[in-house]
């Protein structure tokens, strides 16, 4: 039976980052990812934002994660000439009840260490920004939008340099604890089973986290690992191209867990508008044409030049939360599960947002936990 030393189940952005900062000469290190290539669910499907830690809470993973990841992938894409834009960020508040929260999420963000934010009034917001309506603002300079697809590839290329292997279409269906780690089974696309050893192993598989935590042994309910099945959707704007702004503009979060929809610039010059998300038990990327009035009343009210004829449906995307309909905002679990009897199992479940941004500080953060742990020796 084939062994190695470090396997990571799931090559999205994050799989990828923790298999480049991993990675090196003196480790076999394999990705397996059950799709044909890289990002093809959660990582493809978002609304590619470099993210300013402004909402998490104070000490959360997602907080300190996100800061460092913002710092760490603005400086990768521009030694690595990775598309990407530091766009700035407003969050825009359009009546007194809104303003009146401003302080308190200027705060959060303080809290988190997020760099030069700070309120900005309505004359500022109009300099910025001429054709956005707001009675006042958070300005967050950090923010921007990366090309997802080319900091995978990027992820993927140095992870290869580095000795590591990628597989596509292997599909992890069991995980057996056995002297000196784990016995991984697996099937191919043609339904070709087979099996190998690994030392070390890392679930990064987004969506299915929770299924391969409980392959492993753990009850998803219990742990609290459960993935929910969260949708989000996005419309594109497809005429007014000169009134587009090109900063990002955010409404002040209308419910606690979400950031409510707003406009996300694309390289290209257009833009969309989303996510808007929902529980569902359907597991299809349709948009439903019915939310288009939804979009336009959320928008409308900072983007007053927008028609609604000009919105069209455009891509959706399911999202590896834990958090439930009703819930705030649930911290991502990173961890090795020694405490459960799974010495060299590492656990991330739950990487939604800011999953992307904090991409790289999630890949020196894994590192981490190999180096330092006496579990993964």
């Amino acid at each position: 039976m084939e062994k190695v030393d470090i396997t990571i189940i799931g090559a999205g952005v994050v799989g990828l980052a923790i298999a480049a900062y991993v990675s090196d000469k003196s480790r076999n290190v394999l990705v397996v990812e059950k799709h044909k290539s890289f990002g093809q669910e959660t990582s493809s499907r978002n609304s590619e934002v470099i993210h300013a830690s402004i909402y998490y809470p104070k000490n959360s993973l997602k907080g300190k994660l996100c800061l460092e990841g913002n710092e760490m992938l603005c400086e990768l894409c521009h030694k690595y000439n990775i598309p990407h834009k530091n766009t700035g960020k407003l969050i825009v508040a359009c009546n007194d009840e809104e303003v009146a929260k401003l302080p308190i999420l200027l705060n959060t963000a303080m809290n988190n260490g997020a760099k030069g934010v700070h309120i900005i009034s309505q004359d500022e917001v109009k300099k910025m920004e001429p054709n956005v309506e707001a009675r006042a603002a958070i300005y967050c300079p950090t923010s921007g939008i990366v090309d997802s697809h080319s900091l995978m590839r990027h992820y993927e290329a140095m992870a290869i340099e580095n000795g590591a292997n990628a597989i596509y279409g292997i599909e992890v269906v069991s995980i057996d604890k056995a002297s000196g780690g784990y016995i991984v089974g697996y099937k191919d696309r043609s339904e070709v089973r087979g099996k190998f050893q690994s030392r070390i192993l890392i679930n990064c598989a987004g969506l299915e986290s929770g299924k391969i935590s409980e392959m492993a042994g753990i009850n998803q309910d219990e742990a609290g690992y459960r993935i929910q099945r969260c949708k989000g959707i996005y419309f594109r704007v497809r005429h007014g191209i000169e009134k587009f702004p090109k900063m990002l503009i955010y409404p002040v979060p209308p419910v606690h867990g979400h950031v409510g929809v707003h406009t996300t610039p694309d390289l290209g010059g257009g833009m969309r508008l989303g996510p808007h998300f929902y529980w569902t038990d359907e597991m299809d990327l349709n948009v439903d044409e019915s939310y288009r009035e939804y979009f336009y009343e959320s928008a409308v009210r900072f983007l007053p030049f927008l028609k609604i004829e000009d919105l069209q449906p455009d891509i959706a995307g399911f999202y590896p939360t834990r958090q439930k309909p009703g819930e705030g905002l649930i911290d991502f679990i990173i961890k090795h599960e020694s405490e459960r009897g799974l010495d060299n199992f590492i656990n991330l479940v739950g990487i939604e947002s800011p999953g992307l941004t904090a991409s790289p500080a999630i890949g020196k953060y894994v590192k981490e936990l190999i180096d330092n742990s006496i579990y993964l020796l």
